[in-house]
């Protein structure tokens, strides 16, 4: 799965996210938190009608992108405004476009250890419009566990010819219903 590049995301960011909003971040940071969590595990006919649990680890990923390092705050606003329009794409679309299956060590717990074993990640894809808007919505799942909201991405389109990659925006505000 290709994702935009640091650069990219904060400079499409920039542009959509009003200076006013910045100021007001830990007010639009809780009522996306209160709003998350209102989601719960919500039925993807593009996955067969299985769930998809919106836990805390895919908020966090809205937040940060790698552990201690937090996004831009503009990006973060960005995709808790998309945050309702990605529940409604988990919910409606019936196809998953993009799918990516990779082998990564990750640490877990056995008869009170910590042990590092290789697991099989899967990541879907899933592109729509909503209200207007394009975003494309990343379900993982580790193993045979359960499948997780694991981000929303907004508004980009890559392409790649030979070695150079092409990266283009959508227009219009992220906001807008």
């Amino acid at each position: 799965m290709t994702l935009p590049s640091d650069n990219d995301e904060i400079a499409f960011a920039a542009a959509k996210v009003p200076a006013d909003k910045l100021s007001r971040y830990d007010d639009i940071r809780k009522d996306a938190e209160a709003l998350y969590k209102t989601f719960g595990h919500v039925k993807c006919p593009a996955l067969g009608g299985r769930t998809v649990a919106f836990t805390s680890e895919g908020f966090n990923h809205l937040i940060y992108r790698i552990k201690k390092q937090e996004r831009d705050r503009s990006v973060q606003i960005l995709r808790f405004e998309l945050l309702s329009k990605a529940k409604q794409l988990v919910e409606l679309t019936t196809v998953m476009q993009e799918y990516e299956e990779y082998q990564r060590q990750i640490e877990v717990r056995r008869h009170k250890t910590k042990q590092i074993v290789n697991a099989t990640f899967r990541d879907m894809g899933l592109f729509g419009i909503i209200k207007g808007y394009r975003i494309k919505v990343v379900i993982r799942q580790i193993g045979n566990g359960e499948m997780k909201f694991h981000s929303v991405i907004p508004a980009w389109s890559t392409k790649y010819y030979r070695d150079i990659k092409l990266v283009r925006n959508t227009k219009g505000n992220v906001a807008d219903d």
